[in-house]
């Protein structure tokens, strides 16, 4: 005869009569699918799960029914808003006779996507995206948030015009007695003079989160990212080589950007295919030991919000 085993969280009742907003759990090691257009690949996830603990008197949730409920996030399906929201479901009607209405699922992993270089034909590499998901069920109003960040190259605009000084008055200072001077002369004087000064670049990264479609058929992740990459243009690179190099140098000379536009480039570039997008950049300076940093989220009289 098999004893049946006790449950204290139903016989005893809590001596400190308080309700509590979240219970549960935190570092849930867990494999989800990621699959958008032609990509498709299992991941590792580390996840969040929690419900309300309403009732004052309970002792406390069943944590293994969320985790066994997590489950249905790892077998072999892709992950979805919908297969969010039917957790989120399951986890509050699972913790019916606790009176639980809310719940909320945090969930990280890195999204590892190749990426082919600049110009050179058939080379490719592999960047990592890291990304955070947030879905929450409170009184049956579903809501899912995604952040990633993206790392991009910066040169600074300031530091740009003042190496051009320098170059300029060290041209003119060689040549001031010059009365002609041809274009190979020219030429040949910056193949060696023309670094004189640099301006400084540093690895950037930018924080994006939006709000997701319920009834999106994806996370909509790639296309996301691309948005991103696209809007900063200097994104970072993989293999590369002395051709990719250059034509990377180029991408960074065309595009000087304080921390400020980094940050407008992205809320302006997101805006048609994200809507509303927060944004928070960061420049990790190469001149300073600090770093340079801007918000933003396109809300017009909204200095109060913040990624």
């Amino acid at each position: 005869m098999t004893a049946i085993l006790p449950d204290v969280s139903l016989t005893e009742r809590s001596r400190s009569l308080s309700p509590l907003q979240w219970v549960g759990m935190q570092g849930i090691d867990l494999p989800v699918l990621i699959e958008e257009g032609d990509y498709r690949r299992e991941l590792h996830a580390r996840v969040d799960a929690q419900v309300d603990l309403p009732m004052p008197h309970t002792k406390g949730i069943h944590m293994s029914r969320l985790y066994r409920l997590l489950d249905g996030l790892a077998e072999g399906k892709a992950l979805t808003p919908g297969s969010l929201r039917n957790v989120l479901a399951a986890m509050v009607e699972s913790h019916h006779d606790c009176a639980s209405r809310n719940a909320r699922v945090k969930m990280t992993f890195a999204l590892l996507v190749k990426r082919p270089a600049l110009v050179t034909p058939a080379l490719y590499g592999w960047k990592s995206y890291p990304v955070t998901l947030e879905a929450s069920l409170h009184e049956g109003r579903f809501t899912l948030q995604a952040s990633v960040t993206v790392g991009y190259s910066s040169t600074c605009p300031c530091s740009a015009a003042l190496s051009r000084q320098l170059i300029e008055q060290a041209f003119l200072e060689a040549h001031r007695h010059d009365a002609t001077l041809t274009p190979e002369q020219v030429a040949e004087w910056l193949t060696h003079h023309a670094t004189l000064a640099t301006p400084h670049s540093q690895r950037s990264e930018a924080i994006v989160r939006v709000t997701l479609k319920p009834e999106a058929e994806d996370l909509g992740l790639i296309a996301l990212i691309d948005a991103i990459e696209q809007a900063v243009a200097t994104p970072v690179q993989t293999a590369v080589k002395r051709a990719d190099e250059q034509a990377f140098a180029a991408l960074n000379g065309q595009n000087l950007m304080f921390v400020e536009d980094a940050a407008r480039r992205l809320i302006n570039g997101l805006a048609v295919s994200q809507g509303e997008a927060h944004v928070h950049v960061r420049h990790i300076e190469s001149l300073h030991p600090h770093d340079a940093v801007a918000w933003g989220c396109g809300l017009q009289n909204r200095p109060d919000v913040m990624v």
